[in-house]
């Protein structure tokens, strides 16, 4: 069900994917694995489908299977720096400033991105860095594993069933509810059951 803006959701803590979420990083996602893709004659289409809201490492497992361990891991590793070099086009999602800088709870971001680019590129979209941050380098299980939103959930001190997850793609979606949150989906995602906004702009988040 689509949710109207301004629409009151009460919650003990917020748990936000990133890309997708609270920054839109589409052109610089776009940019860098379509090169990828023209490197190794991948249908890009195809990989763009598959990697959204999966860790890098994830989606070369998928598209390199005849690669070696050691192959994939130096590919991703150039990969990882190309998306730390490259940050112009990064933006926030709309209301995504507002609304972190009037929450009345607390709240934490578990995205698929490693550290450093996580911390970068919320920066070069202008945001915040939360009070608690699960990138993908530091969990053993990427999305849709939900280690990475009980893990938050567990350092914000909050019970997870307690906790409202904003996703914008199908990997976290499946992690929040496997987690046992409230799902919000942000976006055009269309997930039968959830509630959805199309952006942050006048979402009214309260404390419980």
């Amino acid at each position: 069900m689509r949710l109207e803006s301004g629409t009151l959701i009460q919650t003990r803590a917020l748990l936000f994917d990133m890309d997708g979420t609270l920054i839109d990083s589409t052109a610089v996602v776009e940019l860098l694995w379509g090169r990828f893709c023209d490197e190794h004659d991948v249908p890009v289409g195809d990989l763009l489908a598959f990697a959204h809201g999966r860790p890098t490492r994830q989606t070369l497992a998928a598209f390199l299977p005849t690669s070696s361990d050691q192959e994939r891991e130096a590919i991703a590793l150039e990969l990882d720096q190309r998306e730390l070099d490259t940050l112009d086009g990064i933006v926030e999602i709309p209301g995504a400033r507002t609304l972190l800088g009037s929450l009345a709870v607390p709240w934490a971001v578990v995205t698929s991105a490693p550290r450093e680019l996580a911390v970068r590129r919320m920066g070069a979209a202008g945001l915040p860095l939360p009070e608690v941050l699960v990138p993908a380098d530091e969990i053993e299980h990427g999305k849709p594993d939900p280690s990475g939103y009980l893990r938050a959930a567990a350092r914000l001190g909050v019970d997870i069933a307690d906790c409202v997850v904003l996703e914008d793609a199908e990997p976290g979606v499946r992690a929040g509810l496997a987690a046992g949150a409230r799902v919000v989906v942000v976006g055009t995602l269309d997930r039968p059951g959830l509630d959805r906004v199309t952006d942050l702009t006048s979402l009214d988040l309260r404390p419980v």
